[in-house]
């Protein structure tokens, strides 16, 4: 229900309100705006609703009403609660969030994203891997590593001096300065011969594409070891976007420049593209053939599915021949059925065995992969969905990938321009001067640099953003850390500061910039308040306030009555026989106790008992003997394969329900009776006086 409240209040759009705001009418002392007014009736009415002024007079009722409940619950104090400043707040970051990036930005994003949908790549890699928050210094090795190999790639063996350069530069690194401090070269040894047996390594390649074998050497992908780099096809979204984007610029044929990613640098090479082959919903066969399996296991293997493949093409169902005999196990109960997939899910051999499939119920001759052999029938085949179809589902997937954060970058830089940022990085640097080693094993105060004369660093607008707001902000971003580089740890927290300080500046002048946002913010708040006061006068208070509802009862239980009901005995016999043996009984007025003990002696299944009270229409066969005694004929239940004898042993008049009975609709008849109360409460205590002449300038 408040979903429903925050609902109605907060759909559609609302005009920009003028500089002049009249007042539309006032209650008891509180001015409404005819711009708040004019929102909330527009929202609420719709297109459809013709404008006339007849119309608007009739929404003043509806309006007052509801202020006046709000304006009760700000009497009460709900406003002031903490539950509900907690609420309003994840409400307006909800609401605050589209105004905190750049629209045009993320637009550009959607269509890129379903542009290169259109289009599968593949490609091969060669991961280095660095940790995303590595300082400069620590990834300065990675990278030279990283381009030596690319350029070994592209067919530039390292040179003697870029050798030494490497060498000196790998030795410089704190990592591996620990481990050579420890006696333990082994890892130095292995990075500095990747680099220095490349000439080896392409000359062992031959002539051919020799990507595969420098990755294998070269590459800190755990998964080269099985795929040498190839990472099949892909598509947006399947990927990390650096990486992505990486792809779809390389030409086929090509080599990458190096990339970073938060895995590290990445070289690439673009094996193809071709359009996007769509999603394929298949199901499959499967004989398998372990890592571990003999020649006799793989020729076995080879010979169930050809005789499997056999007996389809004699006419057996596919499906009935999955649940017998495939060795998949998690998909032989369904018939085979695999989850949809697209390019690069599956084993090679086995996508291009299903893909060319070409319509809906084909099936695939026998198709070995490294799981075993396997028999694929296409069920469906959805291809790419227009723009419009997937924008939602689009901006979901777009809103959870790295991207998104070009959008929040670009709302930085136009805030930037728009309030004249400008910034002092002298200022900035003499907080080294008090970043002392207490700061890397976390116990630094900011304290620390109010000597420092509390200098502006940067500013937004007429905002000031000091020295001294910079030493709170490291304290409160401060770990304990080994031996790093303070200062440029400072400096990365230094633009994380000011990223961060821009957004929070914009957000502060939501309401005053956007019209449209500080009216739906009001409306969101109106309708919690409303929400609150409705459940703690009507809603809750009728389930909570048993005595006044058991007063209520009392008062107007004639209101829940109970139809004329019939109070009905089914004997449920296992044959005919039975039932005229029970019939017999019943004659001699014996009892239902007497009546089963006595059929069922010779089995508990000849007979079994059902009481139940009906209402008219309720039970045909009832409806059909609607009067106290035995029903004459017999009834046949083909469902249970019982025949039925009815005994119908009271008709009950009209009478009113218990309010154990009728609680429900007692609570509901409850409610509607104080919120009667409580209206007539409101009205009594706010008067409402309406301009008239400011009411007539809505059209």
């Amino acid at each position: 229900m408040k979903k429903i409240v925050l609902a109605v209040l907060a759909a559609g759009c609302v005009k920009m309100i003028k500089a002049q705001d009249p007042v539309i009418m006032t209650i008891n002392d509180r001015a409404i705006g005819k711009s708040e007014f004019e929102a909330v009736y527009k929202k609420n009415n719709g297109k459809e609703v013709v404008n006339s002024n007849k119309s608007v007079k009739e929404y003043v009722d509806l309006f007052s009403l509801f202020k006046m409940k709000v304006l009760e619950a700000e009497s009460l104090g709900l406003d002031t609660l903490g539950t509900f400043k907690t609420e309003l707040a994840g409400y307006r970051r909800q609401l605050a969030a589209p105004y905190l990036t750049d629209k045009n930005t993320n637009e550009n994003l959607l269509t890129e994203a379903y542009e290169r949908m259109k289009t599968e790549v593949r490609a091969s890699h060669v991961l280095i891997r660095v940790e995303e928050t590595a300082l400069p210094k620590d990834t300065a090795e990675c990278y030279m590593r990283a381009s030596l190999i690319r350029n070994a790639l592209m067919g530039k063996a390292p040179s003697a001096s870029q050798i030494a350069e490497y060498d000196k530069l790998l030795k410089s690194t704190f990592e591996i300065s620990l481990r050579l401090k420890k006696k333990d070269s082994a890892i130095y040894k292995a990075k500095i011969g990747s680099v220095r047996n490349l000439p080896e390594i392409l000359k062992s390649a031959g002539n051919g594409d020799n990507f595969g074998e420098i990755a294998s050497k070269t590459s800190d992908d755990p998964s080269v070891v099985d795929n040498k780099g190839d990472l099949n096809y892909f598509s947006a979204l399947d990927m990390v976007y650096p990486f992505e984007t990486a792809a779809y610029n390389t030409k086929v044929g090509d080599i990458s420049n190096v990339v970073r990613t938060r895995f590290g640098y990445h070289i690439l090479k673009v094996y193809d593209k071709r359009p996007s082959r769509g999603e394929l919903f298949a199901a499959h066969i499967m004989t398998k053939v372990g890592k571990e399996a003999t020649e006799k296991d793989k020729d076995n293997a080879k010979t169930k599915i050809n005789e499997i493949y056999q007996k389809l093409k004699a006419g057996e169902k596919f499906e009935d021949l999955a649940r017998q005999f495939s060795d998949d196990k998690q998909t032989s109960d369904r018939g085979g059925q695999l989850q949809p997939f697209k390019s690069g899910r599956l084993p090679k051999s086995f996508e291009d065995a299903a893909f060319k499939l070409e319509k809906n119920g084909d099936y695939s001759e026998p198709v070995l992969t490294e799981y075993g052999w396997h028999i694929i029938k296409r069920i469906d085949l959805k291809s790419i969905s227009s723009f419009n179809d997937m924008k939602n589902e689009l901006k979901m997937r777009v809103n959870r990938d790295s991207r998104s954060q070009m959008g929040r970058e670009a709302l930085i830089a136009r805030v930037k321009k728009e309030s004249n940022f400008t910034e002092n990085l002298k200022n900035r640097d003499e907080i080294l001067k008090t970043l002392d080693t207490n700061y890397l094993k976390g116990d630094w105060k900011a304290e620390k640099a109010s000597k420092l004369g509390n200098k502006e660093i940067f500013n937004l607008g007429t905002k000031k953003y000091t020295q001294m707001d910079f030493a709170k902000y490291l304290e409160s971003q401060m770990t304990a850390l080994s031996d790093k580089d303070v200062a440029e740890i400072m400096k990365r927290h230094y633009k994380t500061w000011v990223e961060t300080s821009v957004v929070d500046y914009e957000d502060a002048q939501l309401e005053s910039k956007y019209p449209d946002f500080k009216n739906l913010l009001r409306e969101y708040r109106d309708g919690i308040l409303l929400f609150d006061i409705t459940d703690q006068k009507v809603w809750s208070k009728a389930v909570k306030d048993t005595s006044g509802l058991k007063e209520y009862y009392e008062k107007n239980k004639n209101k829940f009555m109970w139809d004329e009901r019939a109070d009905v005995t089914t004997y449920k016999c296992l044959n005919e026989k039975i039932a005229k043996e029970l019939r017999k009984l019943l004659a001699k007025g014996k009892g239902e106790k007497e009546v089963t003990d006595a059929l069922n002696k010779t089995s508990q299944l000849n007979v079994s008992v059902e009481n139940v009270t009906y209402l008219k229409g309720e039970n045909k066969n009832v409806d059909d003997n609607w009067k106290q005694g035995v029903a004459p004929k017999d009834i046949v239940d083909d469902k249970e394969k019982k025949v039925l004898v009815l005994v119908v042993n009271k008709i009950q008049p009209k009478s009113p329900k218990t309010l154990a009975e009728s609680r429900g609709m007692v609570t509901a008849d409850y409610q509607n009776y104080l919120d009667a109360e409580w209206l007539a409460y409101l009205k009594n205590k706010y008067k409402v006086k309406v301009n008239e002449d400011v009411l007539n300038t809505i059209k």
